[in-house]
């Protein structure tokens, strides 16, 4: 895999085809992730930097299946390989530092996209 995310990986065909046109199914399902997904963030940012290795590996596990259902292949292999390196008990702190880093970035931005589709289909409803 490239250790170059792209800015923003975000695909949501999924969602709205398990939506089977539900603009409200949409919009709660997004609701959920923008709460949950900040959160799980942090907790990660928090073990990392206290070298926390079992919480920020719980923390990427718990992350990773959310970012896999909002069509983000390359940030839920990412936050794969934070967790794996977490796992290990004693990784090489600048290296998941480094790898968290990249994901943090495109999911924040992608939170920011999920804002106004959510907004855009709230105003729909």
């Amino acid at each position: 895999m490239s250790d170059n995310l792209p800015p923003q990986d975000l695909d949501l065909s999924f969602l709205y085809e398990i939506a089977d046109g539900s603009d409200e199914f949409i919009v709660d399902s997004i609701g959920m992730f923008l709460t949950q997904t900040p959160e799980l963030l942090d907790a990660i940012t928090d073990a990392i930097n206290a070298q926390d290795w079992a919480t920020a590996a719980s923390a990427s596990h718990k992350l990773k299946p959310n970012l896999g259902f909002f069509g983000m292949p390359q940030s839920q292999a990412a936050i794969q390989d934070v967790e794996i390196m977490c796992k290990g008990g004693s990784p090489n702190p600048q290296e998941v530092e480094a790898k968290f880093a990249q994901v943090k970035s495109v999911v924040n931005t992608n939170l920011i996209a999920l804002e106004k589709i959510k907004a855009e289909k709230e105003a729909n409803l």
